[in-house]
């Protein structure tokens, strides 16, 4: 894993005044989604939270971004289960904060590759032509923080949504992340800051969460990871990964097992041996490369927030 030292937090400096917060319990909720075909979602490592659970609400972010520098334009939909048993004032949150439209038209202020992809900040929205932003991307929210909600039946998993917060534990607000691989060196059991909380899981839509995690950033401006900018502003993305619309979709049906965990598990499964194909590949033209330089290995850090 690229190894992290940013220490990204989130101080919320610039609360978004007026919020129209809804109750949570919209018309979506009468609506049970249909998941037959949820086939893009993350590994699954036998957790708890592989299987969807009846009655959990669902919501889908769709997103626009470019892959790479010459690649064409992609959109595409991310559906995210939010465990509501678990991490009931969390996932409150976070349906109050997409019924309020807060997320629409934001981009993702910061995204690291082999880690996580981190936005929810409603300040950050393009003025005129991007990267051009408020001054206070990265650092905005509600205005209203959160106590830490931890389950054990919850941790970073691949694929899970977590909640940016500072120093503080308790001051989650807005501003989420999506692990981009297992990230449990974020779990509270595993850190002396009491962790991070993770409150649902991506269960289709994991292939532009990947692509997202290694699109051009101001750290490594090629998108190939080798390359490290020492006047980065923290892996913000060189184009806009832009938020449309994010929305609440209904819930998990009543009658839910584990047909998509078994669908997504052969899914993974097959990307697997073709992963395990690509990377011998990889090695016998590695061997006509001379890699320049090393870095010492620190232990990966996460306080989402404002660039340094």
């Amino acid at each position: 894993m690229r190894a992290i030292a940013i220490l990204l937090s989130v101080l919320v400096l610039s609360p978004i005044a007026g919020a129209n917060y809804e109750t949570g319990d919209g018309d979506w909720r009468e609506f049970e989604v249909d998941m037959s075909g949820w086939i893009d979602g993350p590994e699954l490592e036998g957790s708890p939270m592989d299987e969807p659970r009846a009655g959990d609400a669902v919501l889908v972010i769709e997103v626009e971004y470019k892959p790479s520098h010459l690649g064409a334009s992609v959109q595409g939909e991310i559906v995210i289960e939010l465990f509501e048993e678990w991490a009931p004032e969390t996932t409150t949150n976070m349906i109050k904060n997409v019924e309020a439209d807060i997320y629409n038209g934001i981009f993702f202020h910061r995204v690291i590759d082999d880690f996580v992809a981190q936005a929810g900040d409603p300040t950050c929205k393009t003025v005129a032509v991007y990267p051009a932003t408020s001054a206070q991307c990265g650092s905005g929210g509600t205005g209203e923080n959160l106590d830490m909600e931890h389950h054990e039946k919850l941790s970073h998993v691949d694929g899970a949504i977590g909640m940016a917060r500072g120093q503080d534990p308790d001051s989650a607000d807005s501003q989420w992340y999506i692990a981009e691989t297992e990230a449990h060196q974020l779990d509270p059991e595993n850190r002396e800051d009491e962790g991070y909380v993770t409150f649902g899981i991506v269960r289709n839509g994991m292939s532009h969460v990947r692509a997202i995690a290694t699109v051009p950033t101001s750290d490594d401006p090629t998108g190939e990871e080798i390359v490290v900018n020492p006047a980065s502003s923290a892996g913000r993305p060189i184009w806009e990964v832009h938020i449309s619309n994010v929305e609440m979709i209904g819930v998990i049906p009543g009658d839910a097992d584990s047909e998509v965990v078994e669908t997504q598990s052969f899914f993974s499964t097959t990307a697997g041996k073709v992963t395990i194909s690509m990377v011998i590949i990889g090695v016998c033209i590695a061997s006509y490369v001379i890699f320049v330089g090393s870095r010492e290995e620190e232990p990966d850090a996460i306080l989402l927030g404002p660039e340094d």
